[in-house]
């Protein structure tokens, strides 16, 4: 998709020194990617701060080893 965005120099200039990327483009897209990976991360961490992962009842470490075991 061809974007076009005005943005100063001197923030692209950073981007493109911490991406290490080969051109503005590649920079940009990294950057981008990162900051999705970043910003998903945030948003589970909010979900399972108000809802924090359970165990079934009757789970035990034993129990996965077992079956883990059996897969291999």
């Amino acid at each position: 998709m061809k974007v076009t965005a005005i943005l100063p120099d001197d923030l692209i200039s950073e981007i493109q020194e911490f991406s290490g990327g080969k051109n503005i483009t590649d920079s940009l897209q990294k950057a981008l990617s990162e900051w999705l990976k970043v910003a998903k991360l945030k948003k589970l961490n909010s979900h399972l701060e108000n809802k924090p992962l359970e165990f079934k009842s009757g789970f035990t470490a034993s129990k996965i080893r077992r079956i883990n075991r059996k897969q291999t």
